[in-house]
């Protein structure tokens, strides 16, 4: 729809006021809702937003190393624009018209807006498009735990032993989703109502855990439904008495909570992936992509593994990778390939966690795929079958961090492939987020030397 015919279906709506959100560099989304009158006076323009949401973190405390926002800035507003084609509405909160913006507009190029984790994918897959004439095909998929708790009970707690929705280790289990129906069946439904249709839910391995996998899509049509997954998730859990959590380990007892990325490239109705010639079905498209993907992921770790806790989940024997390797539906490994057939062929990245920003995640995929793609890089490493934990010899994700974010502040790739100054930025948050850790003092240090020292 046009802008004009935008208005006129809201009107249609008897809508009188709109809830309009960014995504901020955490991938938290940051909003406001306005009249409809403001919003006919802006959808054809922009509007201001104040650039504090790239100057602070998770917790709105304002970064003292930002070099684009601070108080060095004096935090002015910066022109948002709004995206008229994420029209939706919200099911559970009396069907408000939503709308997602971004700072670029439609004019997307190399001086736009270089913070914003939605402009940097649009940027990316424009570079797919005019260099290569692909379209990029993605999806993302969370596992997530539930807790029967508030924000309430879980700050009386002091965030210390939450209590799971549901007890025991219950993965695909019938039984379980059932027993908390109304919650399982609002997800399905709510979330497809929202435009974000689901392939499937299912409870995983641990107390209160669900998965699910939203439907594959044009790439940044499923970064947005990602996004609008993760918040619409916890607004659906809490109309039920519960608290969805994204983090990605919360427990070291259980397992940690990933975000894995399933990614493919279209020429048209072509499947660029697929090689019914190859002895395993996969283009020499492929197997470039796969080895970009695998020379670039040391440079691109904080990307796909943004937080302190993120780290917590890529250890040995967790369900996620450690080592940089590849294989053919092996679930030990980096990469997983999936080469099943002409429209199914497709890569799954399994180092993403849930906790990831899914337009960092899914731009760091893509622009590290056509790395490789780009320079001709063969896939020389063979593919892992068995234990991908005991390949060691092709190098180790970098396990910190602090270590993950120095080796993408000095990489010429990263910034090649993303440019100076997002990745300035990016690893100064990044940076930021190690040192508000290293000041903190944990419950594990004051049951560990409390006493004992």
């Amino acid at each position: 729809m046009t802008s004009k015919q935008i208005i006129k279906h809201l009107k249609d709506l008897e809508a009188t006021k709109v809830k309009l959100a960014i995504t901020d560099i955490d991938g938290i989304l940051r909003g406001k809702v306005i009249s409809l009158d403001k919003f006919e006076g802006i959808v054809d323009g922009s509007f201001g937003f104040c650039n504090v949401v790239f100057g602070w973190d998770s917790a709105d405390v304002s970064y003292d190393n930002g070099t684009f926002s601070g108080w060095h800035t004096g935090y002015p507003d910066e022109a948002a624009y709004v995206d008229i084609d994420t029209l939706r509405t919200v099911p559970w909160d009396e069907d408000i018209p939503f709308f997602l913006a971004d700072f670029s507009g439609k004019k997307v190029n190399k001086n736009s807006f270089h913070v914003c984790p939605r402009t940097l994918l649009k940027k990316v897959r424009k570079e797919l498009e005019n260099d290569f004439g692909f379209e990029a095909m993605f999806s993302q998929e969370f596992e997530w735990f539930n807790f029967a708790e508030s924000p309430e009970s879980l700050k009386e707690k002091q965030f210390v032993s939450p209590t799971p929705m549901t007890p025991g280790m219950f993965g695909y289990s019938i039984l379980r989703s059932s027993q908390r129906s109304d919650f399982f069946n609002d997800l399905f439904d709510l979330l497809t109502e929202f435009n974000i249709p689901i392939e499937g839910i299912h409870t995983e391995t641990g107390p209160g855990v669900y998965e699910a996998a939203i439907t594959y899509a044009t790439i940044l049509e499923s970064a947005d439904r990602a996004v609008l997954f993760k918040s619409s998730v916890k607004e659906i859990a809490s109309r039920h008495g519960i608290m969805a959590s994204f983090i990605a380990k919360w427990s070291e007892n259980l397992p940690g909570c990933s975000g894995h990325v399933h990614q493919s490239l279209w020429d048209g109705d072509k499947n660029l992936f697929y090689e019914e010639k190859d002895k395993n079905k996969m283009s020499s498209v492929f197997k470039s992509y796969i080895a970009g993907q695998l020379h670039c992921l040391p440079h691109i770790l904080p990307m796909l593994a943004p937080n302190i806790n993120s780290f917590k989940r890529l250890v040995e024997g967790a369900w996620a990778p450690t080592t940089l390797t590849w294989g053919i539906d092996n679930r030990t490994v980096a990469l997983r390939a999936l080469p099943g057939g002409a429209k199914s062929s497709r890569l799954e990245n399994r180092v993403p966690g849930s906790d990831t920003n899914p337009y960092l995640v899914m731009a760091a995929c893509l622009a590290s795929g056509m790395y490789g793609i780009r320079n001709k890089l063969k896939l020389s490493q063979p593919a892992v079958e068995g234990n991908g934990y005991e390949v060691s010899e092709f190098g180790k994700l970098p396990t910190s961090l602090w270590e993950a974010t120095q080796k993408m502040k000095e990489s010429k790739i990263t910034q090649s492939l993303f440019g100076k100054k997002f990745v300035q930025h990016f690893c100064e948050t990044r940076e930021w987020e190690c040192r508000e850790h290293a000041k903190a003092v944990s419950n594990w240090e004051i049951e560990r030397y409390f006493e004992i020292i």
